[in-house]
């Protein structure tokens, strides 16, 4: 089946990145494969090693392409960051957007599956939507246990309540949201972590709700510093 590739002018896709050299091109080629010239920005933690030279390859020169219009290049910006936590890193990123919807990316994370037509209508409707993970260790799929088994493969929930957490659940990974709602809503930016679940909690408090939809799907490689891999937390 004929991938289909969505047009990207209403989408500013945020990645946060430190020392993501190893999968941050795979992550950015990712999003050229299935969106058309989106917007894409780079919160960079001082990265050490060549995260940002590989993400210079794909940022659009005006000066080349300029008849075939090449889709192998795109709007990137590209913000450091010093000090960093999750949530200010995501709320910057917002704030330096200009699309009316907001994609956020794992750096180490490759878009396999989106529906944005399907999910804008449903942003009408709920404050965020999260997406399906299937973990990858050194390119293995591997079983979705602990964490990961809140990623189901085929059905829709809403408002995911997590029993190994005790918690509602969402996960920034893979998550689209109404610009606008973010600007309203931001992270919590003292958090060292989990800004994703303390968000959404405070949101269903104050009576919203958030849709969990595996036609937004990624493939999360394993990294030695990334979160999810860290169990529960």
């Amino acid at each position: 089946m004929e991938q289909i590739k969505y047009d990207g002018k209403d989408v500013s896709v945020v990645i946060r990145t430190k020392n993501e050299e190893r999968w941050i091109g795979h992550s950015v080629q990712s999003i050229l494969d299935n969106l058309e010239k989106p917007e894409i920005i780079i919160i960079d933690n001082n990265s050490s090693d060549n995260t940002l030279g590989i993400i210079n390859y794909f940022i659009q020169d005006p000066l080349l392409n300029k008849e075939k219009k090449s889709n192998n290049y795109c709007d990137i910006k590209i913000q450091k960051i010093s000090k960093y936590s999750p949530g200010k890193a995501l709320n910057l990123g917002v704030k330096l957007s200009n699309r009316k919807y907001i994609l956020i990316l794992s750096a180490h994370c490759e878009l396999k599956k989106i529906n944005l037509k399907k999910h804008f209508k449903d942003l009408d409707k709920f404050v965020g939507i999260f997406g399906n993970q299937n973990p990858l260790w050194n390119g293995k799929k591997i079983a979705k246990r602990y964490l990961w088994s809140h990623f189901d493969d085929k059905n829709q929930s809403i408002n995911m309540f997590s029993e190994l957490e005790n918690r509602f659940f969402f996960h920034n990974a893979a998550s689209i949201f109404k610009r606008k709602t973010l600007i309203k809503y931001p992270f919590n930016e003292i958090l060292a972590g989990k800004e994703d679940r303390y968000w959404i909690n405070d949101l269903v408090q104050k009576k919203k709700s958030f849709l969990y939809d595996p036609e937004l799907e990624v493939s999360h490689h394993y990294t030695e510093n990334g979160n999810t891999w860290k169990g529960l937390g």
